[in-house]
């Protein structure tokens, strides 16, 4: 069972500190199973931790915050070397594709090197739902800040572009996301573009926007075009 329709859930959220677990997923992830459609087995779930270089430990709690949901979780791991022999074969296997954050600017040229970006297009395309957190949002979009450079952030304008917007994450967290993503569309270094406090995600299907939900009560989510910021109505999940 895949989603009828191309899906991305982009979010600032979905992740959370566990009670017996280093991590547990929280409604934001629930809420991208539950679009993938699953019902009457456990959810495969392909967690990529592609922008923080595959770090061991973290891939090693992502899979038990899997088990502790009931999931079946696999990974797409890069370094040192790709995991697998298909990559394209393993996505189009899974049906939640999960982006973990860190630098996305790392993460795409990493994917563009092994082909990532063309086998998750491929994915998407069949079906398979796209989610993840901060890079794991922003790689979907055309582009976005980033701190993949550096403490002060900077531009990113080269995502897959899979929706042809931009995309502002930890919009109400960090204090340089906000103005900087305000002038980034301004001045169309990026195109008009969706943003979403910690808690928040954006729904799309196709490249349509759907919705805005989020896991908690205080998260916003907003649509940003060169004459200002609008706040988006919101579901709470």
């Amino acid at each position: 069972m895949t989603a009828d329709v191309p899906t991305i859930l982009a979010t600032s959220g979905g992740l959370r500190a566990g009670h017996r677990t280093r991590f547990e997923f929280s409604a934001l992830s629930e809420y991208a199973v539950e679009l993938s459609g699953v019902t009457g087995r456990a959810p495969r779930v392909c967690f990529v931790a592609t922008a923080i270089g595959d770090d061991p430990a973290v891939r090693h709690h992502l899979w038990e915050a899997a088990h502790l949901r009931g999931w079946r979780p696999s990974e797409l791991a890069l370094f040192p070397m790709p995991n697998v022999d298909d990559i394209e074969a393993l996505l189009l296997d899974q049906d939640v594709v999960w982006v973990l954050g860190g630098s996305v600017a790392g993460l795409l040229a990493m994917w563009r090197l092994h082909g990532v970006d063309v086998a998750i297009r491929t994915a998407w395309t069949a079906g398979v739902v796209m989610t993840g957190v901060s890079a794991g949002s922003i790689c979907w979009h055309a582009g976005g800040t980033t701190d993949s450079f550096g403490p002060d952030l900077r531009p990113v304008t080269d995502g897959l572009a899979m929706v042809p917007y931009s995309n502002g994450v930890h919009y109400d967290s960090e204090a340089q996301r906000r103005p900087l993503f305000q002038r980034l569309i301004a001045d169309r270094t990026l195109p008009p573009g969706y943003a979403t406090d910690d808690g928040a995600g954006i729904l799309y299907r196709g490249t349509d926007y759907v919705e805005a939900v989020t896991e908690n009560n205080r998260a916003a989510a907003y649509y940003v075009d060169a004459e200002g910021e609008s706040r988006l109505e919101v579901r709470r999940l």
